[in-house]
């Protein structure tokens, strides 16, 4: 199977709604990247895709990175700088929790969209939503190669 496959057309929908939903209330920018396996450490692979992604690039740098790595069952959220200088050294843990829930269910659209939907909830308090805010960042999944 293509890694473009591993979520159907239906929950790859639901998944950009949610981001479109989630970035509706704030001025943070909201990515997910999904690879087939990560080489090597979770995070460093999520920080080189942040980059790639040019995620630093955003004008507060409040971007989120939601990367999966499906073959070897490994995820990662990643705040940029100005996330990371505001929000508490914990920020993410129960965000991941709630994900990690509904992976072991094996539910990843649905753990994905919930995820994406309480860091849209918890932006919104650090960077809320802007009357001339722009879309800095593409709403759609990237995929690995």
């Amino acid at each position: 199977m293509k890694i473009e496959e591993f979520f159907s057309k239906e929950e790859q929908a639901s998944i950009v709604e949610a981001i479109k939903n989630a970035e509706h209330n704030t001025s943070g920018e909201i990515r997910v990247h999904i690879d087939d396996k990560c080489p090597g450490d979770v995070m460093d692979r999520a920080a080189h895709v942040f980059k790639v992604l040019d995620m630093h690039k955003t004008k507060e740098r409040n971007g989120v990175l939601f990367y999966l790595a499906v073959g070897n069952r490994k995820f990662a959220i990643l705040g940029d700088a100005g996330i990371n200088r505001v929000v508490p050294e914990n920020f993410w843990d129960e965000i991941k929790n709630k994900m990690l829930e509904n992976f072991r269910e094996g539910d990843f659209a649905i753990g994905l969209a919930e995820g994406i939907t309480m860091a849209g909830h918890q932006l919104s308090e650090h960077f809320p939503y802007q009357k001339d805010d722009v879309n800095e960042l593409s709403d759609e999944i990237s995929f690995g190669k």
